[in-house]
């Protein structure tokens, strides 16, 4: 089906991801806090980068193409709604701070694109996997669920040593690692010999989640088009603008006292909706999940404006 699409076509592509992540770095190449003006900002641009790319295609491949396009890149915003919400408690989980977690979404982004390239060619046989590795996630994402409630009880404390961290008890035996951050560093060097470091582990988690989540989406995508390219490139603009609108909500989340019990509430309905998906018990839709994600915002910054804390 490729070779409906040119050299150019996919170097076009290329160079809009790489000069569009660069401009990203390069504006957050400093570990500070991404505010609400500067994701929103990002949220905007990426937005209009992809309706550019779909105007492209459009006027390159008939506007056929680019209503698929359209409709892939919105059936992944859609889809990928839970994805946000479960990075959001992963961050937390391993206490990332602030600042970091920038760069580790970028390079979480850096991996999504190469990950998902291999994902779609591999082509949907992947899927007799899919279910086991989703009831292991459901109830790995209601305990994260848990564990976020219980944080939001206690003052934050940053974590220094992750020598007693699960994530460290379990690949210690495989992976030498270092217990504890060196700044932003993905890795360090002990003595000649290179460790990765807890924030690594953090990165090599969410793109796990990535790919988990990609089981659901990306055959929702082939059943609007088999056509790799768009499914690809819908895929990728989609998953750039749903980084921008995490930092959105992270940011709002400082502000917004009871937004955090609302996202604790989406994680609940996303273990949730996960494990009676393994079991074909009941079919959520879509629709039915974005809504409830929707509302459960909604609430949380209805009540953080009618009910504020007091210090």
């Amino acid at each position: 089906m490729l070779e409906r699409y040119t050299l150019f076509n996919i170097l076009f592509f290329s160079g809009i991801i790489i000069i569009a992540l660069s401009i990203d770095l390069f504006s957050h190449r400093k570990d500070t806090l991404v505010t609400i003006k500067n994701a929103a900002i990002w949220s905007s641009i990426w937005v209009l980068i992809s309706l550019a790319f779909a105007f492209y295609i459009g006027k390159t491949h008939g506007v056929d193409k680019a209503s698929l396009f359209i409709a892939g890149y919105l059936l992944e915003q859609s889809l990928s709604v839970d994805n946000l919400f479960v990075i959001m408690a992963i961050l937390t989980n391993f206490a990332v701070k602030e600042q970091y977690q920038h760069r580790v979404l970028f390079y979480g982004i850096i991996g999504a694109i190469i990950l998902r390239f291999i994902f779609i060619a591999a082509g949907t046989t992947l899927l007799l996997l899919g279910k086991w590795v989703l009831a292991f996630f459901g109830v790995l994402v209601m305990w994260s669920a848990w564990h976020m409630y219980q944080a939001s009880k206690k003052e934050a404390n940053e974590i220094i040593d992750y020598t007693h961290h699960w994530s460290v008890k379990l690949t210690s035996r495989f992976i030498p690692i270092h217990p504890m951050n060196v700044g932003n560093s993905f890795f360090t060097k002990i003595d000649g010999k290179i460790f990765i470091t807890p924030l690594m582990l953090c990165l090599i988690i969410i793109n796990i989640v990535d790919i988990i989540f990609a089981f659901d989406s990306v055959p929702a995508i082939i059943a609007i088009t088999q056509d790799p390219f768009l499914v690809y490139t819908s895929n990728i603009f989609a998953i750039l603008g749903l980084r921008s609108m995490f930092f959105l909500l992270s940011a709002a989340k400082r502000y917004l006292c009871h937004l955090e019990k609302s996202v604790i509430f989406i994680l609940i309905f996303i273990g949730f909706k996960m494990l009676i998906g393994v079991f074909d018990l009941i079919h959520l839709s879509s629709f039915v999940s974005l809504s409830v994600v929707i509302f459960s915002l909604f609430i949380g910054i209805i009540s953080s404006i009618m009910f504020p804390k007091r210090d």
